[in-house]
């Protein structure tokens, strides 16, 4: 389906096949890719889960796309993917939930507004502290994680440092969720990923 901005240059809509063949010619490091598709299963759930399941498709799109330009442009991250994204002419709806995620911390200062913003947001850093808890674990899976166990590690500032808490903790604000709350949420969300 084709819409018109306000530029009158026709957007459309991405598939998700589309959208994943479009990853794929930007990044190659299959740690970036399993991240997309965490990301993409969280969105997915958090759809369902906050009354968008119409916007599920939508949603996880969101989350594939998230760091389209990070494995070719890490220093230009948020600002490239803008730019790829608009030369292959796909949504400014897209555009603009991707790039909230590096509010603050990028070039792009865009702040989130819509709640599934938000939970972009505040999942993109936890999603990546969870899964290193999972790893620590016998079963190598968040299938068995609990809660307490991700609290414990995520008092342990250089366990998994480059996962920012202070990031986290203002995704929760965000969404005026307790941090616990959005922890386990993610949780679940994972583990329907795996």
């Amino acid at each position: 389906m084709l819409v018109e901005d306000f530029a009158g240059k026709e957007l459309k809509e991405i598939t998700r096949d589309q959208a994943w063949a479009l990853l794929n010619e930007y990044n190659t490091d299959s740690f970036h890719l399993k991240h997309a598709l965490v990301m993409e299963g969280t969105m997915k759930y958090f759809a369902k889960l906050l009354g968008y399941g119409e916007e599920e498709n939508f949603w996880g799109i969101v989350g594939l796309l998230h760091d389209l330009d990070f494995g070719m442009y890490p220093e230009q991250h948020c600002v490239k993917q803008q730019e790829i994204m608009k030369e292959h002419g796909i949504d400014e709806r897209i555009i603009r939930a991707t790039v909230c995620h590096g509010y603050g911390l990028t070039a792009v200062d865009v702040k989130p507004e819509h709640e599934m913003e938000k939970v972009l947001f505040a999942t993109d850093e936890l999603t990546g502290l969870i899964g290193a808890v999972a790893l620590m674990r016998p079963s190598k899976s968040v299938s068995d994680l609990e809660l307490k166990s991700v609290k414990k590690k995520y008092k342990t500032l250089s366990f998994a440092a480059g996962c920012s808490r202070e990031v986290i903790e203002q995704g929760a604000e965000m969404l005026g969720w307790e941090l616990d709350d959005l922890i386990e949420k993610t949780i679940l969300a994972m583990r329907t990923c795996e």
